[in-house]
């Protein structure tokens, strides 16, 4: 242990542990909740986990750099902050609960980064969520744990996804600080679907001039459909307004002329981030949808938008293959004695929902008359005594 840092949001000093990473341990309050509010094309309900801020693997493009609180601390200093004893938060959570949706672990940090070794907190709480029969996904660009995908492969709609920057090994180690190898993370997805559970690539994101091959792309298809992959989500990377000096600066690494021409390309500004040309994007897209209709597996977008008159849309309604933008159908979850159980009839698609077979009124998100906005815990315990 060397030396205290001042954290945000809370403004104390937290003594800084240094094995595996630089990290804080924290007591914290936070709650599960549902998808953020604005944008939303994920058209499944489902719980957020964080159990780390701040993430070792370091994505050069990482967004969650931009998040304010502790995961500033983690942008200026390389310190993470682990939430302590979060798994029997969460645990505490479940039990108050009887309507749940699938877990999401993690939205922002991978949830297997090195500094897991040491708290396991990710690992506890998909014990948490298996024990009661609720769902859960993960997604990585780590390792996962034999342990995790045994206890996964007792649920049956859990599933896995793993997120790639490209097949070109010594590039990926320039773009990120950790994680596995693009060959591990093959090994790891056929090790997911050798167990039965549904396997999901992510594409995420493209590097505009760096990992936009075609060629390049084409290989993560096919190969992580001969992986076991059943989906591809895919993204081009978008740059946070308030990160974009730090990544022209990391990218003048590759040379003044991709800065140059990456400025051109970035021209379109959506909310607090700077976008690729769509025309440019949607090149791209068409060529990694195109590859996945010939080796027969889905394909969708992870949060791509474009400006239409004035107005933020998705890009999904033109590009999606599937139901859900993450490829699986995820149904409600409803509590029966200590275990939960999925909603009868249940298709798992809350925004295109208008007949809610779940007894949730406010999930039928596709009817006109329903206020689409961001859940919490407490509308999940409201659910539960309207039911």
């Amino acid at each position: 242990m060397r030396g205290f840092v001042r954290a945000t949001p809370s403004g104390k000093m937290y003594p800084v542990l240094q094995h595996p990473v630089p990290h804080i341990l924290v007591d914290s309050k936070k709650k599960l909740h549902g998808w953020y509010p604005g944008k939303r094309e994920c058209s499944a309900e489902r719980m957020l986990i964080n159990p780390y801020n701040g993430c070792s693997n370091d994505c050069f493009c990482c967004y969650a750099k931009a998040l304010p609180g502790y995961f500033q601390l983690f942008r200026k200093q390389g310190i993470i902050t682990v939430f302590r004893d979060f798994d029997r938060s969460i645990s505490k959570q479940l039990d108050s609960l009887q309507v749940a949706s699938c877990g999401y672990l993690s939205p922002v940090t991978d949830p297997f980064q090195s500094i897991e070794s040491k708290y396991g907190l990710s690992q506890k709480i998909i014990k948490t969520f298996i024990e009661r029969n609720i769902p859960i996904e993960f997604i990585t660009k780590c390792t996962v744990p034999r342990e995790v995908l045994e206890l996964m492969s007792e649920q049956p709609h859990s599933f896995c996804q793993f997120s790639f920057f490209t097949p070109r090994e010594e590039l990926r180690r320039a773009l990120m600080k950790k994680g596995a190898s693009t060959h591990q993370l093959f090994l790891e997805m056929r090790e997911c679907a050798r167990r039965g559970l549904p396997v999901v690539c992510r594409i995420d994101p493209v590097v505009p001039k760096l990992t936009d091959g075609r060629k390049d792309l084409e290989y993560l298809v096919r190969r992580a459909q001969d992986a076991g992959a059943r989906h591809i989500v895919a993204s081009v990377m978008d740059i946070p307004l308030r990160m974009r000096e730090d990544i022209f600066a990391y990218l003048e690494l590759f040379g003044h002329s991709l800065v140059c021409d990456l400025k051109n390309l970035y021209t379109e500004r959506i909310d607090g981030s700077l976008n690729a040309e769509v025309d440019y994007r949607k090149k791209i897209f068409d060529c990694i949808r195109n590859c996945c209709e010939k080796v027969g597996i889905g394909f969708a977008l992870c949060m791509e938008y474009e400006l239409l008159n004035g107005v933020v849309t998705g890009l999904n309604r033109e590009f999606m293959t599937t139901n859900n933008c993450e490829g699986m159908d995820i149904p409600i979850y409803i509590r029966h004695g200590t275990k939960f159980s999925p909603a009868v009839d249940c298709a798992g698609a809350c925004l295109y929902c208008t007949d809610p077979q779940c007894g949730v009124e406010e999930l039928a998100m596709g009817r006109s008359d329903t206020i689409k906005r961001a859940f919490a815990l407490r509308d999940y315990k409201h659910w539960g005594r309207s039911l």
